[in-house]
């Protein structure tokens, strides 16, 4: 009888864990990656769930220098112990490695990306949130152009005012956008800070500080700020995943300024680093069901919410997070929900 139960329950241990990584009807048991795939479309290729790739890709647990998918590679679905595994070959003088998304030594630029990079680069690089206002207004800002222009582009000098940090000598230009509060408890989550340029410190005088433009995407007003160079890595490789706790957020801003949202637009959310998501979180998008009028009885009733699509967040801050719609199947607006896929 002890070993009929233990049977069952290792069986159903088993179910459990095999239930975890759904392998998609009609997924093909070879594909040869070519330039311009990325690692979600691939993933959807075998998988329900693109982003339980890792589970698929990490099944075994001793694999200690994962790598990266390039152009080329062939990916074969296997089982090992009755668990799907992908493995990557790369012909006979390289043999096969099991598959992980991860780092290698192999140039980045070459590698497959988890998502469309090209559609994120400028949210990458040119975009900050400043977490209130009083860090906006007290940042130094720009009082004049060399020569009293009124706009200034690259080469030229400017003069700011404000406090400048010391030993700080590289300084990005912004440019105030749009202010966020959370439209359920109105808090305030931040302003939007669009990039301008970079300067470096030339000299002060008092109060006063010349700085000298050395790249400009437009052109540089007066009452622009400064703000130290962000110095941190920008990750172009994601490890798509389920948040590791619940979250229940909104949609509360499309920065390229239309209310409706579709495949491959960046979408930004009232939740951030402090509601425990990260980059390569993957969350549902849930359309808000309409309410409508019951005939038989007269009541307004609201029906069901519906998922409309798929998000991951591509970049994190305290209070706000950036997010790619990578699938939708219907229209998405603002205010749909989203929350753990």
């Amino acid at each position: 009888m002890r070993k009929s139960l233990l049977a069952l329950l290792l069986l159903a241990a088993g179910g459990l864990a095999q239930a975890e990584v759904q392998l998609k009807a009609g997924h093909p048991e070879n594909y040869t990656v070519v330039k311009g795939d990325t690692l979600w479309d691939i993933s959807g290729r075998f998988l329900s769930q693109p982003w339980k790739w890792p589970e698929l890709w990490h099944v075994n647990p001793q694999i200690q220098n994962p790598h990266l998918i390039y152009p080329g590679d062939t990916l074969s679905l296997t089982y090992v112990d009755g668990q799907p595994r992908l493995v990557l070959n790369r012909g006979e003088s390289r043999g096969t490695i099991k598959l992980s998304p991860q780092v290698r030594s192999t140039p980045m630029a070459e590698a497959i990306p988890t998502i469309p990079l090209e559609v994120i680069n400028a949210f990458l690089f040119n975009n900050r949130i400043v977490n209130s206002d009083a860090d906006f207004t007290g940042a130094p800002y720009v009082l004049a152009g060399g020569g009293e222009s009124v706009v200034m582009g690259a080469g030229q000098k400017v003069y700011a005012r404000g406090v400048f940090a010391d030993q700080q000598p590289a300084y990005g230009i912004f440019r105030q956008g749009k202010s966020y509060k959370d439209p359920i408890t109105n808090e305030f989550l931040g302003i939007n800070a669009n990039v301008i340029g970079n300067a470096e410190v030339l000299s002060s005088e008092g109060d006063v500080t010349t700085l000298g433009l050395t790249r400009t995407n437009e052109e540089v007003r007066l009452g622009d700020r400064f703000f130290p160079t962000d110095e941190r890595a920008v990750n172009s490789t994601f490890m798509p995943r389920e948040p590791a706790s619940q979250v229940n957020g909104l949609i509360i801003d499309v920065p390229r300024g239309v209310n409706q949202i579709g495949l491959m637009d960046v979408v930004t959310i009232n939740k951030g680093q402090r509601d425990g998501l990260a980059e390569g979180s993957v969350l549902a998008i849930m359309k808000t069901g309409e309410t409508v009028r019951d005939r038989v009885t007269g009541q307004q009733v609201k029906v069901p919410d519906e998922r409309g699509g798929l998000l991951m967040v591509f970049r994190t801050f305290d209070k706000i997070s950036y997010g790619l719609v990578l699938t939708a199947s219907r229209d998405l607006a603002l205010m749909d929900k989203v929350t753990n896929p």
